[in-house]
């Protein structure tokens, strides 16, 4: 009945349809297997992509050639770019979704791909010969042949939803969990572990009273993901945002009795920087009020989603908590908030690949891994879906460092450190996050898309012409000089001293609130790029320049530390041999078996001194 297939990606949600748009893309045949069709790329949470350091994210998927930015463009509803008060290092792309046309627009693209097919059924287990993936057997017995196959199973396997008192079997509302691949993988030597997750209810938007409400809208001039897209949001709509306040408090406290997190029947670990509202108000309890964001979840419905108010408290505690908040008193529920409960995969079991070390050929991507969010699930596929098919095509396998994209920190981060509470992606957790930007992921990863026949020639082009008109700002603002009559007074107006003799615009652009856009307008000699189209390179140059000292020093750090990991370990190599690395040093070392030392200087437990060693005994 099927052919064999190259790659068999098992979960449509974001990371399995980047991981089958890659793999497919690159030439793979594939299989997307799914259990529901109507419910591929469905936006199970809040309907938004992007936000602090998954914005990033967002944008070098875009790079390399995924499509969670394009769809998102071709969608979206609202724009904000945040943090825009702090450093550029911080500015975060965010859009607010419309949810039914991003989850129809993922469908439609992977439909137009030829080489991808796809299949409804549950997946129960997997084919594995001589500790190697050979395919899959779904519910009804059919075994599908495939050279590599990657999990995206997000919440579905043994998924166990939570309301009040009452629990039952479910991947998401509405939809049954997914049996059969925990117990087999536990069986194959694989380690399992708990998580939690939860949703707030979604209320009917014609029952919200707006006016009690604070406005919240979009950027005035909205941007966008993707590097290939601009200017496609015309109109936006508004969010708005209200609070909890004491009554909403007592009410909440007074259901904690029947609340699955406080009577011990949830036993998963929950998203530290995502609460329920019970957790906000518990452990919080110092705090009067919280802050609730209220999202429309697209243009043409009128079901609204309470950011800030998850929840797993019975039906009717949710309801009359929800009436007691500002702009909510008449307000309808359409359905409740839930807990759930899943089983995931410690990633210390993955290469940096995201193939897993005891099975040849399987991947692992998304919620599987120990990580939250549709940003952090669709990179992980997408660099699974490269390597699935660089495997079995005897290519080289693409891995992205620390100081080259947010994703090689994520996935660095997980397979050395592991986690055992949801993973999300935050800007502190890169170092070299100055280097790191949402402006430049295009400059670092475009180049390493096209390498991997992924991103399209298209794309460098643009870079190309990007990167020449950066150097043209470069020479303009070395070469041209300014004379103290005609920039003084702008000088004084951005509290800046004034020049006494001319001085040039470099110079010049270094000084706090000095704005590159301003000086260019200062000269009348010809730059040679259209201001207005070309406005956010001008903002890029601006960041370099002002930066450059900071980018410097970063860079030198980088190439320290990549010394580190030029140098290689053999993946077998016996750690127990070394007397004089420490116990815990051993027995992590042992566990996770580095590939460099500069991924042995990563692994949590190992100490400085342990490195000092490897680093002597490797040389010997």
């Amino acid at each position: 009945m099927f052919a064999k297939y190259d790659v068999i990606v098992v979960g449509a949600g974001h990371a399995g349809c980047e991981a089958a748009a890659a793999a497919a893309s690159m030439g793979s045949k594939v299989l997307l297997a799914t259990m529901n069709m109507g419910t591929i790329a469905q936006m199970s949470c809040n309907p938004a992509i992007g936000g602090v350091a998954k914005g990033q994210i967002v944008r070098e998927i875009d790079a390399l050639g995924g499509l969670t930015g394009i769809v998102t463009d071709k969608t979206m509803i609202q724009f904000r770019m945040l943090n825009l008060s702090k450093g550029p290092a911080m500015w975060s792309p965010r859009a607010q979704s419309d949810r039914m046309r991003f989850a129809e627009e993922w469908r439609l693209l992977l439909e137009k791909n030829k080489n991808v097919d796809f299949w409804q059924e549950m997946i129960t287990s997997l084919l594995v010969k001589e500790k190697r993936v050979v395919g899959v057997i779904t519910a009804l017995g059919l075994e599908i042949k495939g050279s590599a196959v990657i999990l995206t199973n997000g919440t579905f396997l043994n998924g166990l939803i939570h309301i009040g008192e009452k629990n039952f079997g479910g991947g998401r509302t509405g939809e049954r969990s997914s049996k059969g691949i925990t117990e087999q993988l536990e069986d194959l030597g694989f380690i399992s572990g708990r998580m939690k997750t939860g949703t707030p209810p979604r209320v009917d938007g014609r029952s919200i009273n707006y006016k009690k409400m604070e406005e919240q809208a979009g950027d005035s001039v909205p941007g966008c993901f993707s590097f290939l897209t601009r200017g496609l949001l015309k109109k936006q709509k508004s969010c708005h945002i209200t609070y909890t306040n004491k009554k909403t408090h007592s009410l909440l406290k007074d259901g904690f009795k029947k609340s699955p997190m406080f009577n011990g029947r949830i036993r998963g670990v929950g998203p530290r920087y995502c609460p329920s509202i019970e957790d906000k108000i518990s452990r919080f309890s110092e705090r009067n009020r919280h802050q609730i964001f209220v999202e429309p979840e697209g243009w043409n419905t009128i079901e609204v989603y309470v950011n800030g108010f998850s929840t797993s408290l019975p039906e009717g505690v949710q309801l009359k908590a929800l009436r007691s908040i500002d702009g909510f008193e008449s307000v309808k529920m359409f359905r409740p908030g839930y807990a759930i409960e899943y089983d995931y995969f410690p990633p210390t079991q993955l290469k940096h690949t995201l193939e897993t070390k005891p099975i040849k050929n399987l991947y692992f991507a998304g919620q599987i891994n120990g990580t939250t969010g549709y940003e952090e699930a669709a990179c992980q596929g997408l660099v699974s879906g490269i390597n699935a098919h660089n495997k079995i095509n005897q290519k080289k396998d693409f891995v992205l460092s620390r100081s080259e994209a947010y994703i090689g920190v994520l996935i660095d981060d997980l397979i050395n450190k592991g986690t055992e509470e949801p993973y999300r992606m935050f800007t502190s957790r890169a170092e070299h996050r100055i280097l790191l930007r949402q402006d430049n992921a295009d400059l670092r990863l475009t180049k390493k898309g096209v390498l991997v026949g992924l991103a399209n020639k298209k794309r460098l082009c643009l870079v190309e012409e990007k990167i020449n008109k950066i150097n043209k700002i470069d020479d303009f603002l070395k070469t041209t000089k300014v004379v103290p009559k005609k920039i003084n007074k702008y000088l004084t107006r951005v509290g800046s001293a004034k020049i006494s003799e001319k001085k040039s615009l470099e110079s010049l652009l270094k000084r706090p609130n000095v704005r590159l856009l301003d000086l260019i307008k200062k000269t009348t000699t010809p730059l040679g790029i259209n201001l207005s189209k070309d406005k956010l390179i001008i903002e890029q140059t601006e960041i370099n320049h002002k930066y450059k000292s900071y980018i410097k020093k970063e860079q030198e750090l980088v190439d320290k530390m990549s010394r580190l990991d030029e140098s290689k370990i053999d993946p077998n190599f016996n750690y127990k041999k070394i007397p004089s690395l420490s116990a815990e040093g051993k027995e992590k070392l042992q566990k996770i078996k580095p590939i460099s030392i500069g991924q042995a200087s990563r692994i949590s437990g190992v100490t400085p001194s342990d490195i000092s060693v490897l680093i002597v005994y490797m040389k010997k």
